[in-house]
């Protein structure tokens, strides 16, 4: 495999720094509660927005039609740097929010937590400068989880603490042995405040399948689970596999994860014609992933999919810049802006509310799962 060509990094990751405005910010009121619809906690979806200023009525309206499909979960994505902009001082409003509408929807929340994001470590708040893996950090993540999951307690059941730690350890020099040490002892003391919560890491099942790297998952698959994100792309983010493929890769991740339990974090397939997508494969892919999961589903801690909406084209910005030694073939813009197609096209709804034939499938496989 050609080492030259990197880049890899969570889809959400991409595009999760977005921050929703509301449009006006009034206080939340209980939504009507949608009409009684069997709940699978296994499966989610990752809720969005067409856009990133909407209003509080539109956002109910948006996890009401989630909550309809029979989800029973979705994602929920803190960045400590927002988190905490200054020492013990929280900033909850708008987490509080999205809160309220996954507990008025009967929803599970997966928490994903910026300690490490691909190649990048935090963002930490400028207040902790650029700290160090060690016992100084632990502690500090320790206090920021458990202030996290008691405020929300019995709504986030799942914590995933280092996404895409393929990329991490390939691509920006982590060290494995450092962030084992690192996680075991936040997890230990996490696990005696919240027992019930279960607490991985994330990694990129493509990335791992292109360049030849289980060994990663081996040395750091820690914790309760282990977590992937997939798309079905190469390494210059062009779709280059079948929906049978694809659900052959999927296959892999149990392989992969040798005995342990697994979840996929974020699943998706791009209808963008740039990177070589279209809605009649979506749909074909969305029957065939849940196809695996019921085989599987004994194995499988829970399977989220990204996502409801499209975001409007051009607005998925990559900033994560890459040397051009490392995509010396492609060149990083072009490695970039195909990450930033893919990612603005893999929902299941149109910009203009119009849904794709994915979207019904969803929702039949998800509740005849």
């Amino acid at each position: 495999m050609d080492k030259k060509i990197i880049f890899t990094i969570s889809i959400a990751i991409a595009v999760a720094m977005t921050v929703l405005v509301f449009v006006p910010l009034t206080p939340l009121s209980s939504p009507p509660k949608p009409t009684e619809t069997l709940k699978n906690e296994k499966l989610g979806l990752v809720i969005n927005t067409p856009t990133s200023q909407v209003t509080l009525d539109h956002l109910k309206n948006v996890y009401s039609e989630a909550s309809l499909t029979g989800i029973g979960r979705s994602n929920l994505y803190l960045f400590w740097n927002q988190m905490e902009p200054e020492p013990d001082q929280y900033n909850w409003k708008d987490t509080d929010i999205l809160m309220s509408l996954n507990k008025n929807n009967g929803q599970q929340v997966t928490l994903y937590f910026s300690v490490v994001n691909g190649r990048i470590v935090g963002p930490f708040p400028s207040w902790m400068g650029t700290p160090e893996f060690g016992p100084n950090l632990e502690q500090k993540t320790v206090k920021v989880l458990d202030a996290i999951l008691s405020r929300y307690d019995g709504i986030i059941d799942h914590v995933i603490m280092g996404g895409s730690l393929d990329s991490y350890f390939d691509d920006a020099g982590g060290s494995p042995e450092e962030y084992k040490k690192f996680f075991n002892n936040v997890y230990s003391e996490l696990k005696q405040k919240h027992p019930d919560v279960k607490i991985g890491n994330a990694f990129s099942l493509n990335n791992i399948i292109n360049k030849n790297l289980e060994q990663y998952v081996a040395d750091v698959g820690m914790g309760d689970f282990v977590a992937f994100t997939y798309l079905p792309v190469d390494n210059l983010n062009d779709i280059i596999k079948t929906p049978q493929e694809a659900q052959a890769d999927l296959q892999k991740a149990l392989k992969i994860a040798d005995g342990k339990k697994i979840a996929f974090f974020e699943i998706s397939w791009s209808t963008s014609d740039l990177v070589h997508g279209n809605e009649e494969d979506q749909a074909d892919f969305v029957k065939m992933a849940y196809d695996f999961y019921r085989q599987n589903k004994a194995e499988i801690e829970f399977f989220n999919w990204y996502r409801q909406f499209d975001r409007p084209e051009g607005s998925c910005v990559i900033d994560q810049q890459f040397s051009e030694s490392k995509v010396a073939i492609a060149g990083d813009k072009y490695v970039r802006e195909r990450l930033g197609s893919y990612t603005c096209s893999a929902g299941l709804i149109k910009t203009d509310d119009t849904p794709k034939a994915a979207w019904a499938e969803l929702k039949k496989q998800i509740q005849s799962s």
